[in-house]
């Protein structure tokens, strides 16, 4: 393979197929039901860190990695053993003992299962014989037991869309998270707090395989999922439920997951960006090993030798030492308040020393859609967010930020730098400093090969992609992290089973437009109709024993909601039946009890009848038609048979709403077209 073209200055420019691209996707969706092991409902508490209910019990634990079946630790819960934060958890009232992993978790929830067997089903994907839970290591604190339980439900699907078939790799059952609340920095570490409503709340995963050919079609291929998803009318909707990770990779940089992908419209551009950045740190690896005397990185990651890249690894090891320099006394007077306070208040500034980095960390740049531009500035400070820090100040971008050129003269003379040694340095807590300054010495000793396999997050301000940039969340976890969960039995999936889900799956969007598309509703009502899972309810209501009009029952499901369908539906033929008013609508639903058919018609219609609900007579109608028409016979001469509508508003007021429409507007049409005669 010959070297990778293209100008990491123009992501947007960069040719998916030269480069080697390859990319699948990872979709986790909320399901629709109860808890997946404890029984406990799925509901969610909108609150802040300061909203939290006193009365809501609350409890202090501490996570640590432990080895896996093969003996092993996992490279990502190791990591995070050492970021040394401890975790307090808020209990709602849908959190229990389980949740609290003090008592063993309960069988699959049949909900549950039977909503992932038929996304399963209709992916075409294969089911398993038997689902076996397994616990998969966990140690960010975002479960109580330290690991995650996850079941494979079936592999070898397919997903179809515009550009191509994407296969299917896996289908997978397994618990949401915890809810990040809070996060606070102490002398003894970091505590963080979650609330337990979200935790065990099932969750759908599926991983595609790298079938995807170019960034655009990352994002169709999440929107033919999402959709499918959605079809099957088992999956919760709003904010959250679901949410995107992309895999990817180009030849000469290697896998990276990316998460916080949630709207569709950012994922092309958050891929070509990583492609830049993965083209950028291959390109400056190469000048690293060049102006080292080290052999180039091959451009495909296949070649890659792994004697050569360990020979690497030593020289990087060798040139940049784990040494830290306290540099305190040089920043004690700058300009910037961050630096003072914290030294005001205890805390260090370290700095560790980059031999031959000047110029190489870089500054920011953006391209021209607004996007920072790849430098391993922000890798490093990214490494060293990790700690807890908000940051680091690195010599390409001093003297900014109120540090003075004062200042840095006085570090690069102190500390004996040459005009090629770059320097980085992080104020904190010395024990939060001294992890950070590791991660950034590790991650600058990686700049001399590709980019490191891990899981990176999508920058997010106010609740969207900042640019479309990512930075360092953990390290790519191993195989070592997962093993079997032994209190949960194994569940069969039978072919009677598996029979049962093909012969009952759910009507595709396709179907469902189809079936209420000759009916004789508007456009706009069809999109919203099916947009709000209301097609079942539309088709009962026009098809069932009452044979509601489709435009009016359309109009009544959006307009009134759905918490009372039978009484509903009984109201509304009775309205389109001359029975009752408009009017009477809302407050007989509302108070109605029964789900029985005719004893709601009998009710309803006694109580239009008694509470003065029923329609206007002709007669009434005509008066109050007549008194209008004197009243405005200037304006309907003027505007012609264009009055009919305006005033109809005018003649229901006068009604006080208790006439029908439909004889208001013909008298009116009638009487309208007798005066212009």
């Amino acid at each position: 393979m010959m070297e990778p073209i293209g100008d990491v200055h123009a992501p947007s420019s960069l040719d998916p197929a030269a480069l080697g691209f390859m990319c699948g996707l990872e979709i986790h969706q909320q399901l629709a039901t109860g808890k997946l092991h404890s029984r406990m409902p799925s509901e969610l508490y909108e609150f802040g860190i300061d909203e939290v209910p006193s009365d809501w019990a609350v409890s202090k634990r501490k996570l640590r990695a432990s080895h896996g079946e093969s003996g092993r630790i996992d490279v990502a819960a190791r990591f995070e053993q050492r970021r040394n934060r401890s975790f307090v958890y808020i209990q709602p009232p849908n959190s229990g003992l389980i949740e609290m992993d003090e008592a063993p978790p309960l069988v699959h929830d049949e909900e549950a299962v039977e909503a992932v067997l038929t996304i399963s089903a209709m992916m075409d994907a294969k089911p398993v014989p038997a689902m076996q839970a397994m616990r998969k290591t966990v140690v960010d604190g975002s479960n109580t037991s330290g690991f995650q339980r996850t079941t494979l439900v079936s592999t070898n699907g397919i997903i179809g869309t515009q550009t191509g078939d994407v296969g299917i790799a896996v289908v997978c059952l397994e618990e949401d998270s915890a809810r990040r609340l809070d996060s606070e920095i102490t002398p003894n570490g970091e505590v963080v707090t979650y609330t337990l409503d979200r935790l065990g709340v099932p969750l759908v995963e599926i991983a595609t395989d790298p079938d995807i050919s170019s960034p655009d079609h990352a994002k169709e291929t999440a929107l033919a999922l999402g959709t499918l998803l959605r079809d099957t009318r088992m999956v919760r909707r709003g904010l959250g439920s679901i949410r995107q990770d992309l895999n990817v990779s180009i030849a000469c940089g290697d896998r990276v997951e990316i998460k916080g992908c949630q709207d569709l419209d950012w994922i092309p551009k958050i891929i070509r960006l990583e492609m830049a950045r993965q083209l950028h740190m291959y390109r400056l690896a190469n000048e690293l090993r060049e102006e080292s005397g080290l052999p180039p990185l091959p451009p495909d990651r296949r070649k890659t030798e792994r004697p050569v890249e360990s020979r690497v690894a030593l020289a990087a090891q060798s040139k940049i030492p784990l040494d830290m320099h306290d540099v305190s006394k040089f920043l004690s007077g700058c300009d910037s308040k961050r630096v003072t306070d914290s030294l005001e208040m205890g805390d260090k500034a370290l700095c560790v020393v980059l031999p031959g980095f000047s110029g190489k960390l870089g500054s920011k740049k953006e391209d021209s859609e607004g996007a920072q531009l790849p430098r391993l500035g922000r890798e490093l400070a990214s490494a060293a967010k990790l700690a807890g820090v908000a940051g680091i100040f690195h010599s390409d971008e001093l003297p900014a930020y109120g540090i003075r050129q004062e200042e840095v003269d006085s570090i690069i003379h102190g500390l004996s730098l040459s005009e090629s040694d770059a320097f980085a340095i992080c104020v904190g807590p010395q024990w939060q400093v001294e992890l950070a300054l590791e991660s950034v010495v590790s991650r600058a000793r990686m700049a001399y090969h590709r980019i490191p396999q891990e899981v990176r997050n999508v920058v997010i301000r106010k609740g969207q992609p900042e640019d479309g940039t990512t930075t360092a969340m953990r390290p790519l976890p191993g195989g070592a992290r997962m093993y079997p969960e032994t209190d949960i039995p194994v569940l069969d999936i039978t072919p009677q089973k598996w029979d049962d889900i093909l012969g009952s799956l759910p009507l595709t969007s396709s179907q469902r437009l189809e079936r209420i598309g000759s009916y004789d509703i508007s456009s706009n009502q069809i999109e919203s109709i099916l947009n709000n899972e209301l097609d079942d309810l539309l088709v009962g209501g026009v098809e069932g024993e009452l044979q509601i009009p489709a435009k009016a029952w359309a109009s009544a499901l959006l307009e009134f909601g759905t918490s009372k369908i039978r009484a509903l539906e009984v109201a509304i033929h009775l309205r389109e039946n001359g029975v009752m008013t408009r009017e009477g609508v809302p407050p007989l639903v509302e108070e109605a009890q029964s789900e029985d058919t005719e004893h709601l018609l009998e009710w309803m219609a006694s109580e239009a009848s008694s509470r003065g609900f029923t329609p206007a007579g002709d007669s009434e109608v005509e008066i109050a038609v007549d008194e209008v028409l004197n009243e405005r016979e200037e304006f309907i001469r003027e505007r012609g048979q264009g009055a009919i509508g305006p005033l109809m508003g005018v003649v229901m007021g006068k009604l006080g709403g208790s006439a029908d429409g439909k004889i208001v507007s013909r008298i009116l049409r009638e009487k309208i077209l007798e005066m212009l005669d």
